[in-house]
């Protein structure tokens, strides 16, 4: 990577807008990245620990609070990162559920400025309804998709990497080389650089995948 090349400081994003609808998004402009997850998975935790914020992502105790598209400004001009809303929790009423699976399918179908969908799942409880309903899409659309087991620190090595194995397998013979699979901690702080990697790679296509400058 050279001097001169742009790098994205996670650590300086800045919540920009929320949304109700897709009509309410900021212009189709740019590059940004959704990150995905049923509402109790540590979506929020995730984003908080990319970004070195604790609470950039609101994380609340009751799942199912986010209700909005959150979008996130990095300190590179159009780059984004987009929180979706998070459902699938139990005490969340049907209703509500199916006014958010609405406007996120609207927002997946049809948001030309985005590269990649990061799909947060416990690594305890893998695949259920939601991440299947969002690796279909993945599958259909050809959108790159990155899943991020989290709460690695909840099992032990063996299981976690077994989990991992397991999924990897699976999901490549789906979506082939327009999916990968890593676990994280956000407790921990593991995978973080790995997830930054990422990112780079769909933000910043053009420029060589370095380290995080500001790891």
């Amino acid at each position: 990577m050279s001097t001169s090349d742009p790098v994205i400081h996670y650590n300086l994003a800045r919540f920009e807008i929320s949304a109700a609808r897709l009509d309410q998004c900021p212009s189709d402009t740019g590059a940004e990245v959704a990150f995905a997850g049923r509402s109790n998975a540590g979506k929020s935790s995730a984003i908080n620990a990319l970004t070195q914020q604790k609470s950039l992502a609101r994380t609340s105790k009751t799942p199912g609070r986010t209700q909005l598209i959150n979008f996130f400004s990095l300190n590179i001009e159009g780059l984004k990162i987009v929180d979706l809303p998070g459902y699938g929790y139990a005490k969340v009423p049907i209703a509500m559920k199916q006014h958010w699976q609405r406007h996120l399918d609207a927002y997946l179908q049809h948001r030309e400025s985005l590269q990649g969908v990061v799909l947060v799942m416990d690594i305890r409880h893998p695949m259920k309804e939601f991440d299947e309903m969002m690796v279909h899409w993945c599958e259909s659309t050809g959108v790159p998709l990155h899943v991020l087991l989290t709460k690695e620190d909840k099992l032990k090595r063996g299981p976690a990497k077994n989990t991992l194995l397991q999924l990897k397998k699976a999901l490549k013979e789906r979506l082939g080389d327009k999916v990968s699979v890593q676990t994280f901690s956000a407790l921990k702080s593991t995978g973080v650089d790995q997830l930054r990697q990422r990112l780079n790679s769909w933000l910043l296509p053009d420029a060589e995948t370095a380290e995080e400058a500001d790891a």
